[in-house]
C-alpha cells in the first residue's frame, strides 16, 4: 500500500515542505485544513503517517496538539526541524500601502506581530492555513488583501512578495512531529529520543522524584510542558522529551517511572534530529 502523509494545509504550506524534506519530494499527501483532521485521518486510516507542528522558537508550544496526540493515542515516530521564513505576498502590482487586510494561520501572524505594528492600517485576520490564504487571493484576484506564507506558496500561486522575512526573530524555527498509530521499534536505526506523558499524585516532591530518575539513568530532558487535566481542577499532566545514549537504560528508567506515576505513556521513541 502506498504511503500517504497527512499534513495540515495544502501544497506550499510549511507542513508540505516538511513532508517533502522528510520523505522525499514525490511523497503523496492528504491535505487537511486542521490539526484535528490530521489526527482523524491517521485514526481512520486515510493517511499512513502525519506531520504536525508542535513548537516554534518564537511563538512557543502548540498546546492543543499535545492534547490531540494524547486523546487519539497517536505515536511519535520522528521529528523534523525547519527554519521558518515568513513573507508578505499579494497580487502583482500591489504595494504594502494598498493592503487593508492580511490573512494567515494564527501562529504565523503571531510570529510577525512586531512587523505589523509598523502598519496600523492593516487588519490581521486568522485563517486555517498560510498557503490556503495565498491560494484564495490568487484564485479570487483579491486586491488590497495579502497573505503571510512561504516563498514556495508565492511561487505556486503567482503572488508577488511585498516584504520577505517579516518574522520578528530571524532565528525562527519550528519543530514538527512525525506521527503514526503504531510505535516505532528499533530495527537498526539509531533511536536516541523519546516523548513521554505522565500524571502524578498531588503531593510535595513528586515531580522532583521523577526528574531525579531521569537524571540517574542518564536521560537528558530537552523539553517539559504541563497541561491541566480538565476533569480534575488544579491537577496537571506533563509532557517531556528526553534524549539518551543507551536504549536499555531508557527502558529501565521507564519501568521505574511506571511505578512512580499514576499514568505513564511512551508517546514514541525515535531519532534525535536536532
Amino acid at each position: 500500500m502506498e504511503k500517504i502523509i497527512g499534513i495540515q494545509g495544502i501544497q506550499g504550506s510549511f507542513h508540505h515542505l516538511v513532508a517533502q524534506q522528510y520523505y522525499g519530494e514525490g511523497i503523496p499527501v492528504l491535505e487537511c485544513m486542521s490539526f484535528q483532521e490530521v489526527a482523524n485521518s491517521l485514526v481512520d486510516g486515510r493517511s499512513s503517517e502525519g506531520v504536525m507542528a508542535i513548537e516554534n522558537s518564537i511563538a512557543g508550544s502548540i498546546l492543543p496538539n499535545y492534547a490531540l496526540i494524547d486523546e487519539h493515542n497517536l505515536k511519535v515516530v520522528g521529528e523534523h526541524y525547519i527554519p521558518i521564513d515568513m513573507n508578505l505576498m499579494a497580487l502583482p502590482g500591489q504595494e504594502i500601502e494598498d493592503i487593508k487586510k492580511v490573512y494567515s494561520h494564527p501562529m504565523a501572524l503571531l510570529q510577525c506581530k512586531q512587523f505589523f505594528k509598523g502598519y496600523p492600517h492593516i487588519k490581521l485576520i486568522e485563517d486555517a492555513d498560510t498557503a490556503e490564504a495565498a491560494k484564495r487571493i490568487s484564485e479570487k484576484g483579491s486586491k488590497h488583501v495579502a497573505a503571510v506564507a512561504s516563498r514556495s506558496a508565492a511561487e505556486i500561486f503567482g503572488l508577488n512578495i511585498l516584504k520577505e522575512s517579516i518574522h520578528t526573530k530571524k532565528s525562527n524555527a519550528t519543530r514538527f512531529l512525525i506521527l503514526s498509530t503504531q510505535l516505532k521499534e528499533p530495527n537498526g536505526e539509531k533511536i536516541d529520543k523519546a516523548s513521554l506523558k505522565f500524571e502524578l499524585e498531588s503531593k510535595r516532591g513528586s515531580l522532583v522524584s521523577v526528574l531525579n530518575i531521569v537524571r540517574d539513568f542518564n536521560l537528558d530532558m530537552t523539553k517539559i510542558q504541563s497541561m491541566p487535566i480538565i476533569e480534575t481542577p488544579w491537577k496537571y499532566s506533563f509532557f517531556i522529551d528526553v534524549t539518551f545514549e543507551d536504549y536499555e537504560e531508557f527502558l529501565k528508567a521507564m519501568d521505574i517511572l511506571k511505578a512512580m506515576t499514576e499514568e505513564l505513556k511512551v508517546l514514541g521513541t525515535y531519532r534525535n534530529r536536532l
